[in-house]
């Protein structure tokens, strides 16, 4: 059974009427430029202390533009239109112009997220967007054209370091709803980072007479698609979908909970927006646990031994809007799980993602966490553990390693060997989640890390790391789990007891 399976009615939020509304009014205020036309994908805030369900709207001041090159004298031979007016959109076309060997030369800019206090930053990384390419004329051959695209501030991104080895995706029939999430994304292998100018750039050849193809760093994870998936988890009698509160631009934060056991296992996604693998990981979770195939028993052990709580996307608010880190307030939500210094965290004012799932966490226990994230840097599957935290000892290396052990021989896509270099014992920071949920509940908690880049452990030089290989990656979390439930809670020292091959393993990032 696949949960995505088309459907006859998309689910939609309340404000998408308010939103197209003033989309068209940008529209028609711009329309005297006849060059650019902002149609945003405007974001959206209720007014200070409200929650109510229609948010007022406002203008952003990084409103998308949609860039026309016609055929005037020293224009390029084809028009060039771009856009991110659409969910998780994230672009600005500066130029179009003329390039050796190219029909066009399009330089664009992504946009940054609002400024984070915290970290006293603006981040950005991650774009979406479209260009639709037609002849300059109908008189114009049908010869497929070349346009070269250049993202003119990618040195100035967050991870400026991660550009080398990355490759842009591209699809020409691009499909929000695709049940394996792949759809017809391919990678562009000739994208290259040119660190002396700051610039990554690629061509792709567009086909005669023109054409209409989607560019990402990765491809999208909708709130369409977020809302569809919830309604159809909902429908299925082995599981409820539940709100535990409301964003600041007044989206439901959706938790799908499954299962009878005593053990309350709690997944959560994308505090990152722009790490769209995470709500396909997710995704991946729970079509196992809720659809399981005939003969999966382990599915079907894993909702009898634990109540399951998944929050598919923490982040909504800020993956609508096209941001890399931040929700609606600029805040980055894997820092505002506990305060740091005078900074209060977290709040309903700059993150009540936090503060409502914090909360319903007091409420149940936890006894498994894992946060998944997607990792821009390093091109392996890995886990980032709570090794800096007080209560670091032989308990929680022991599950630690047993997991991570299991995840391995489980899935392949995932090794032990690589990733973040491990806290310091006492030096873990309780504003990120994984340690604040480790520490708080005594328990197995961790940071999962997927890359934005091809996977290293078992490359792929068509798609490399994808949605659907997330998906798998996900659903694959269910054995090891299953693994070390057992332990989870057990007063013995049972650590002596585990085979060899179960040991911990401590990560570098270094390979």
């Amino acid at each position: 059974m696949n949960l995505l399976r088309p459907a006859a009615h998309r689910y939609r939020s309340t404000f998408l009427a308010n939103r197209e509304t003033c989309r068209l009014l940008t529209a028609v205020a711009a329309a005297s430029s006849g060059i650019c036309s902002f149609s945003a994908p405007l974001p959206l805030r209720p007014a200070p202390g409200s929650t109510c369900a229609f948010p007022r709207p406002f203008f952003s001041p990084s409103a998308r533009a949609s860039t026309m090159a016609d055929d005037r004298d020293g224009a390029p031979p084809v028009r060039v239109s771009i856009s991110s007016a659409f969910d998780s959109g994230n672009i600005r076309c500066d130029s179009v112009g003329k390039e050796p060997n190219a029909s066009a030369a399009v330089r664009l800019s992504i946009v940054p997220d609002p400024h984070t206090e915290l970290e006293d930053t603006s981040h950005m990384q991650s774009f979406a967007f479209r260009s639709v390419i037609s002849a300059a004329s109908d008189d114009d051959d049908d010869a497929p054209r070349t346009v070269r695209y250049v993202v003119t501030n990618a040195g100035d991104a967050s991870f400026p370091s991660a550009w080398p080895g990355s490759t842009v995706f591209f699809s020409a029939r691009y499909d929000p709803h695709a049940p394996d999430g792949n759809g017809d994304w391919v990678r562009v292998p000739d994208t290259s980072y040119d660190a002396s100018a700051g610039t990554l750039s690629w061509s792709h050849a567009h086909g005669p007479r023109g054409s209409s193809v989607h560019f990402a760093y990765f491809p999208p994870y909708t709130y369409d698609r977020h809302l569809a998936f919830a309604g159809r988890c909902g429908a299925l009698p082995a599981a409820r979908t539940r709100s535990l509160g409301r964003t600041l631009d007044g989206r439901e934060i959706d938790c799908v909970s499954a299962g009878t056991g005593k053990r309350q296992a709690w997944v959560i996604a994308r505090q990152h927006p722009g790490e769209s693998m995470a709500e396909f990981y997710a995704e991946g979770l729970l079509e196992r646990l809720l659809a399981p195939a005939p003969g999966d028993d382990a599915a079907m052990r894993a909702l009898r031994e634990f109540t399951w709580h998944v929050v598919t996307n923490v982040n909504v608010d800020g993956s609508t809007r096209g941001h890399l880190r931040t929700n609606a307030a600029g805040s980055n939500l894997n820092r505002e799980w506990d305060s740091s210094g005078d900074y209060e965290a977290p709040t309903l004012e700059r993150s009540p993602e936090v503060y409502h799932i914090l909360r319903d966490m007091d409420r149940t226990g936890v006894d498994f966490f894992a946060d998944i994230h997607g990792d821009e840097e390093l091109p392996f599957n890995f886990l980032a553990g709570s090794e800096g935290c007080e209560n670091w000892g032989d308990r929680l290396q022991a599950l630690h390693g047993a997991f991570h052990a299991e995840y391995c021989r489980s899935n392949s896509d995932m090794q032990q060997e690589v990733g973040y270099e491990p806290d310091e014992p006492g030096q873990g920071k309780t504003c990120i989640c994984s340690n604040q949920i480790a520490i708080r509940f005594d328990c197995l908690a961790f940071t999962l890390e997927m890359p934005f880049k091809d996977c290293m452990s078992n490359p792929d030089s068509e798609r490399g790391w994808s949605p659907l290989r997330s998906k798998r990656l996900g659903a694959s979390l269910i054995d090891p789990v299953l693994y070390v439930q057992p332990h989870l809670r057990s007063k013995e020292a049972f650590w002596t007891n585990l085979p060899k091959e179960d040991a911990y393993v401590r990560p570098s990032s270094k390979y």
